[in-house]
């Protein structure tokens, strides 16, 4: 057993949790940990931020500034230090867990990787031994030129650090590698000249498998969600529904692949482990080790949803993934476009959105800097059918358009 994997011992009456990274999924993370007794120190670098509204404490900081969250850390001295947002300096989390009197989640090693597409993807690949697509990696256009001509055209191109979907192209002849090239080296928040090249594998469906590590007096354990199934849609929208089917030998490589990453990365939380899957094969993709914006389906789909589930692991608390009804979700990002909102009657359109059966929805007011793409609402149904919940979702979603 590892140091990262000491059995937690149930967190005392107001345990203080810190919260770095204070947008949108971190409010709904604030109000879980609250609703189980802990106070919430929400940082994140600019203010106002969501989480901030909801936290017993607000605070602005530099977070990717090592000395200075070295010293926030110190100043508050919380229990539990958790990182939400993408640009942390990982070196401070790493003297600050060595320690031992914090913990901190996901453990510093889990904060650098997911930051680092090309280190997460040889753990997988070269350590772990998981089936992934055909991938390379090029420094230069000259190198990635070269990666296109090895492994042939269509070829997706991703930045070694951006967020997901951030800087990628797809290739489909000589032409695209030099733009492909550009857009990825200028993505995301940490300069960087790498790219990451991949085999565009003919697949049936992608998941996410959102998977909580707890640790006991046994010691860790690992329980699985129901597969969501998730797709990029054209407008800025990412619809997911749960369950996803999938063949039972399929699911069964699913959670094998997704335990052996997660164990790897070590801490207790959430996980959103993305998945390829072409009838009984199952390829890895990524990990986030914290939540997931698919994982918002569970806003409605799950007993405990995935802010609950994240809470209770980090506080050493037991949990359950049993899911209470099929539902579906779709995020909408803002785009480039103005909005026109001042153009419809906010209680009009949410009257209408919430006449659809069964439905939800969470409207994100305030700007939230500190994400991209930033959020703007997401709308939520249940049904008995899967089918039947992606297309409530839909219409809620149009509906709510006038807002956007």
């Amino acid at each position: 057993m590892t140091e990262d994997d000491t059995p937690a011992q149930p967190a005392a009456a107001r345990s203080t949790v810190m919260l770095l990274g204070a947008g949108e999924l971190s409010r709904e993370l604030t109000l879980a940990f609250q609703q189980l007794g802990a106070e919430v120190i929400a940082v994140d670098r600019y203010a106002d931020a969501p989480a901030h509204g909801v936290a017993d404490r607000a605070v602005v900081a530099r977070m990717n500034d090592a000395d200075a969250l070295t010293a926030l850390i110190e100043k508050e001295s919380p229990r539990y230090v958790v990182a939400e947002a993408g640009l942390i300096a990982a070196d401070a989390l790493i003297a600050v867990a060595e320690r031992g009197d914090v913990e901190v989640f996901p453990t510093p090693r889990s904060t650098r990787l997911s930051l680092d597409r090309e280190g997460l993807r040889r753990l997988a690949a070269d350590e772990l031994g998981l089936p992934t697509a055909p991938f390379w990696f090029a420094g230069s256009v000259e190198e990635l030129t070269a990666v296109a001509q090895h492994a042939g055209f269509p070829l997706v191109v991703k930045p070694v650090a951006a967020a997901p979907g951030e800087g990628e192209s797809v290739l489909l002849r000589a032409e695209d590698v030099e733009p492909a090239w550009q857009r990825a080296v200028v993505a995301g928040r940490i300069p960087h000249n790498r790219v990451m090249a991949e085999t565009v594998v003919d697949v049936d469906f992608e998941i996410t498998l959102l998977t909580v590590r707890t640790t006991g007096p046994t010691g860790p354990a690992v329980h699985f969600c129901e597969p969501i199934g998730h797709r990029q849609v054209d407008g800025g929208v990412l619809e997911c529904w749960q369950p996803q089917p999938m063949p039972p030998a399929a699911l069964d490589v699913a959670k094998s692949i997704a335990a052996r990453i997660v164990n790897s990365l070590g801490g207790r939380g959430v996980f959103g482990v993305e998945l390829l899957v072409r009838g009984d094969e199952v390829y890895f993709d990524s990990v986030r080790p914290r939540l997931h914006d698919s994982g918002l389906v569970t806003l409605r789909s799950q007993r405990l949803s995935e802010f609950e589930l994240h809470a209770r692991a980090i506080l050493g608390l037991p949990v359950d993934t049993i899911m209470v009804s099929p539902a579906a979700a779709e995020v909408v990002y803002a785009g480039a476009e103005p909005t026109t909102g001042s153009h419809v009657d906010p209680q009009v359109a949410l009257a209408d959105a919430l006449t659809v059966a069964e439905s939800d929805v969470r409207l994100f007011n305030r700007p939230d800097d500190g994400e991209t793409p930033r959020r703007l609402g997401v709308a939520l149904a249940t049904a008995a059918d899967p089918i039947v919940a992606r297309d409530r979702a839909k219409r809620v979603t149009t509906a709510l358009r006038g807002l956007w």
